[in-house]
């Protein structure tokens, strides 16, 4: 469904013009001669607002208030005349969303849209994310990226299946939260799902804390008790860090997988098993001398591979975005905004500990206690006007950039600037193009 687009303009044949040209590109639009008509009609919950500044009656400003003074979400961007900048750094502090000069060029203008559509359809993704989190807080598999889209499809395509799991990747990519979610979205999900981590398990113990042990065993124990092979039964096993596992209890574990019984320690009674095991793992299985083939080829009856942060790096200021909210409101503090700029030098950013570090970063965000160097933005909180002013700049640099593919020369000849000093806010704000540059310097 294409997104709907409101555009405010008392100034008819500009906004004929304007809608023409929104509608042209794909978009639903509907075109308003008022601020106040605007308003009045909200409840059609628009995905964008691009209204003129100057208007009699309500002018762009106060249109901007009241919409936030009814608490829509819908982001706007305003159309300035020559000489209103200054008005329009006030609309953005009031809640505008980012404004053009006129004259503007339609490719300027749509790339703008396009920025600010995409900006607004990752807040609501991590809204969603939200109210998902809410409801089933271990299970939330953030991401628009292609590489989560179809990891969350795998995952979707495991749990429809009975089959034991064998789940791969580096340090921090959410391998338990895969298998949470794998147990979630199955036929098991009203079953327990029992963790192990087979890193901290004493080999000494390692057979009566999964298997349990009959009456009399232990002296200390003698009532008998149930291990986490029995406490997982109806549901899933997830042995984390399988490679861990002393090969010993991996013998003893196959024998289990291969008939779905097991005896407590003590006792010559098989008791029935019914439980998926998914295992997982930071190396690759096949190579480990100290890991039994023949249980890895047991215990994958399918492989799943986590991605890394790198490989989903569009995803970073939406994860980073969502874990700071979460961290600020379990502090009782306001959600804090995460500057574009800062968006920008996050997915830049190396993340060696991929999630599990970022989400350690944007908590200190949403404290006030991170910051990446460079940015020239406050680590949380309230942006100043100063802060503001550099990332309209820093946005509209970007958005030329994208009308002009990237060509430098271009881009700065429409911002009526030179070149070297384009070059220069590009550097000074971390802005790159994944545009081929053509130079037309000879």
């Amino acid at each position: 469904m294409s997104a709907t687009i409101f555009i405010v303009d008392d100034d008819a044949d500009h906004l004929s013009a304007l809608a023409d040209l929104v509608e042209t590109s794909g978009y639903a639009v509907q075109a308003f001669a008022s601020a106040t008509a605007a308003l009045e009609a909200m409840a059609a919950q628009p995905d964008l607002v691009i209204s003129d500044l100057r208007m009699p009656g309500m002018d762009g400003i106060a249109f901007v208030k009241a919409l936030r003074a009814q608490e829509q979400g819908v982001p706007v961007v305003l159309l300035t005349g020559h000489g209103d900048v200054g008005h329009a750094v006030e609309a953005m502090r009031a809640g505008a969303e980012d404004f053009l000069e006129k004259p503007y060029e339609s490719a300027h203008l749509l790339a703008v849209m396009r920025r600010t559509l995409e900006a607004q359809s990752a807040r609501r993704e991590v809204a969603r994310l939200q109210t998902v989190l809410a409801e089933r807080a271990d299970v939330s598999i953030l991401g628009k990226s292609r590489a989560m889209r179809d990891f969350r499809k795998r995952i979707a395509a495991l749990a429809s299946v009975d089959l034991d799991v064998v789940i791969t990747g580096e340090t921090g990519t959410g391998k338990e939260l895969a298998a949470r979610a794998i147990h979630a979205a199955s036929a098991r999900a009203d079953g327990p799902f029992v963790a192990l981590n087979c890193a901290v398990l004493p080999e000494a113990m390692a057979e009566t804390i999964l298997f349990g042990h009959g009456e009399g065993v232990f002296a200390h124990d003698s009532a008998g008790r149930a291990g986490k092979l029995e406490a997982a039964h109806g549901g899933t096993l997830m042995l984390d860090e399988v490679e861990t596992m002393p090969m010993a209890i991996q013998a003893k574990l196959l024998r289990v997988l291969q008939e779905r019984s097991f005896e407590r320690m003590g006792e010559a009674n098989a008791r029935h098993l019914d439980v998926r095991v998914v295992a997982t793992t930071k190396t690759n299985l096949r190579l480990l001398d100290t890991f039994r083939p023949d249980f890895f080829f047991r215990l994958a009856g399918a492989e799943l591979s986590t991605p890394t942060l790198h490989e989903a790096g569009e995803d970073i200021p939406l994860i980073f975005a969502h874990y700071a909210q979460l961290a600020a409101r379990r502090y009782g503090r306001a959600d804090p905004e995460v500057p574009w700029i800062l968006s920008q030098k996050l997915k830049r950013q190396a993340w060696r500990g991929n999630v599990r570090e970022l989400k350690t970063s944007a908590e200190a965000f949403a404290l006030g206690l991170y910051e990446v160097e460079g940015t020239g933005t406050p680590t949380s909180g309230p942006m100043t006007l100063a802060d503001r002013v550099a990332q309209f700049e820093a946005r509209e640099i970007a958005a030329v950039l994208d009308a002009h593919a990237g060509n430098t020369l271009r881009a700065a000849q429409s911002l009526g600037i030179p070149r070297r000093t384009l070059n220069d806010k590009m550097r000074r704000y971390g802005i790159t193009t994944d545009h081929e540059r053509k130079s037309e310097d000879g």
